[in-house]
């Protein structure tokens, strides 16, 4: 009788009593099976322990819907950001190409000509040469000699590489608008593409195998917790950062250079490279992981066709240096503004340095002053290289370049003299290799509904992740400073403790990292009273939407 009145009062409480007994007699029906079905046997060492947790993450970060979130949630760990490795486009120190391979994982391979893919695109090549050779012609030599342009420079380069990325720049614009009228009627997808002057390219990644920095070491050194794995290695984030003088992008990709298994091809080594960033030249800096290809997530054109780039770092190197390492320095500008592009579109295409990729991408690099050209085209096989894949990745990145070649001899009385037409045909066919539309699905980690914060419903959560991932991107500073430790508390309170007797009441003193602060730990907006919803909410934050990882 009683429970009949439970029922009555509560229906509800019925039909949960009368769900969970059925779930019970299923459960015993099905008690026993056909096999033993035994628990997994899990690892319960410390390794074994982290590994899973990290794990756990990188699955978390697959499973979120949006570009945006994806990219808030690979700065969670640091509120202050990450000390990442600069890799920026205009500065390659001396003796760089094994840094750059190992961070890039890729393989390179010097060539006199483009790979056989471009053969197709000869014959049309050639008949487009003979069209626009007298405009190249004339548009080089009004630009070197028939037209004096006032540059203003300014004081974070030098003069002399800001004189030639600017005299370079013109030249680049008048070919590029040369070739694309040119070709607008010939193929269908030079019409369709979008061209971009001096972008933002940056990308953002995680590298393993690397030796622990001397503070890493020596804080370990003083943990008892540590005592049996003092060396286990650390991943070092890496940011990327450029800015190409044009490029060209279209909705569809290019076609592979080669099959995606021939990535796991033992022949294309890549040299390891364990040392000290700074014992080349590159160093850290505080700031939030950016992946942004040129243009923000939604955009139609997402995949880059071809991209030029100045080489007027060049001249600010030392002559020391010697020609052959300014090869190679041009061939790492090449690498890194390849790799970084490839890596920022392929996070806007929902993979991450954690979620490795499902297909291979493709793109075209040109480094030029107007007179000496370089040509490189870049396949993209993996981006994840972070410690737990370093060494069991099979998968390499593959790049094909040219030595710098001569486009013309000289310049007499306002005439181009002896142009080279083999280098401007493999220019066309650049543009001329057109993109394809994949088999396979080019999203395999983004929602099927939302894919971007713009197709989130609910308003509230779509301005505030708009906002905060605007706000990130951008980089700036923080309400209060990045915490320092001045010189006179490393003397006195940390190398000779002189000064016991006072209060303690710096971080450092209490054994507290203030960088291992979260991005999300912090105080929500205040909503005063009169905003508060109405009769009553007791709710006196904003509400946030971080990702749960």
């Amino acid at each position: 009788m009683q429970l009949l009145r439970v029922h009555r009062t509560f229906p509800k409480l019925k039909q949960l009593i009368s769900r969970r007994y059925s779930q019970a007699v299923q459960l015993e029906e099905n008690e026993y099976t056909d096999a033993p079905i035994y628990p997994p046997i899990l690892d319960l060492s410390l390794q074994a322990r982290k590994l899973r947790k990290r794990q756990t993450k990188y699955q978390k970060i697959q499973e979120i819907n949006t570009v945006e979130e994806k990219q808030i949630a690979l700065n969670m760990p640091r509120y202050y950001g990450w000390q990442c490795i600069v890799l920026n486009e205009n500065k390659v120190p001396y003796n760089a190409m094994p840094l750059v391979q190992h961070y890039t994982r890729t393989h390179f391979q010097l060539l006199d000509k483009l790979p056989d893919i471009y053969a197709k695109s000869s014959p049309i090549a050639d008949i487009v040469v003979q069209e626009i050779k007298s405009c190249i012609e004339e548009c080089i030599a009004t630009e070197n000699e028939g037209v004096e342009r006032r540059i203003v420079t300014s004081l974070d380069k030098p003069e002399q590489q800001q004189t030639a990325d600017a005299h370079t720049k013109n030249i680049v614009k008048q070919i590029n608008r040369i070739i694309l009228n040119n070709l607008t009627d010939k193929v269908s997808h030079i019409l369709s593409s979008q061209v971009d002057y001096e972008p933002r390219h940056e990308a953002f990644w995680f590298v393993g195998g690397i030796d622990l920095p001397y503070d890493v070491l020596k804080w370990r050194k003083k943990q008892k917790w540590y005592k049996d794995r003092m060396d286990q290695p650390l991943d070092r984030p890496v940011q990327y950062i450029g800015s190409p003088l044009l490029t060209v992008r279209n909705h569809l990709p290019l076609k592979p250079i080669m099959p995606y298994n021939e990535a796991e091809n033992p022949d294309f080594e890549v040299p390891k490279f364990s040392h000290f960033p700074e014992s080349v030249g590159y160093f850290t800096e505080f700031r939030h992981g950016t992946n942004i290809p040129g243009f923000w997530p939604g955009d139609f054109d997402e995949f880059g066709l071809i991209s030029f780039h100045g080489r007027g770092h060049i001249l600010d190197r030392k002559e020391s240096f010697g020609s052959e390492d300014n090869l190679e320095a041009l061939h790492c500008q090449a690498i890194k503004a390849s790799f970084g592009w490839l890596l920022a579109q392929a996070n806007y295409q929902g993979f991450t340095t954690y979620n490795d990729l499902t297909y291979p991408l493709v793109t075209q690099t040109v480094l030029t002053d107007g007179h000496l050209v370089s040509l490189y085209t870049y396949q993209l096989n993996t981006i994840v290289m972070h410690n737990d894949e370093v060494d069991t990745n099979p998968k390499n990145n593959i790049c094909f370049g040219t030595k710098p070649l001569k486009l013309y001899d000289t310049i007499e009385n306002g005439k181009i003299k002896g142009l080279n037409e083999d280098i401007l045909k493999m220019l066309v066919q650049f543009y001329l290799n057109a993109p394809e539309k994949r088999d396979h699905e080019m999203k395999p980690y983004l929602g099927k509904e939302e894919q971007i914060i713009a197709d989130i419903e609910d308003d509230n959560k779509r301005c505030w992740l708009e906002a905060r991932y605007k706000h990130l991107v951008a980089n700036r500073p923080k309400h209060f400073l990045l915490p320092e430790l001045y010189d006179w508390e490393k003397i006195y309170k940390i190398k000779f403790n002189t000064r016991f007797f006072e209060a303690r009441r710096r971080p450092f003193e209490f054994d507290i990292n203030p960088f291992r602060r979260r991005l999300d730990e912090h105080l929500p907006p205040y909503i005063p009273k009169v905003l508060r919803p109405y009769p009553k909410c007791r709710t006196k934050f904003e509400k946030t939407y971080y990702p749960n990882v």
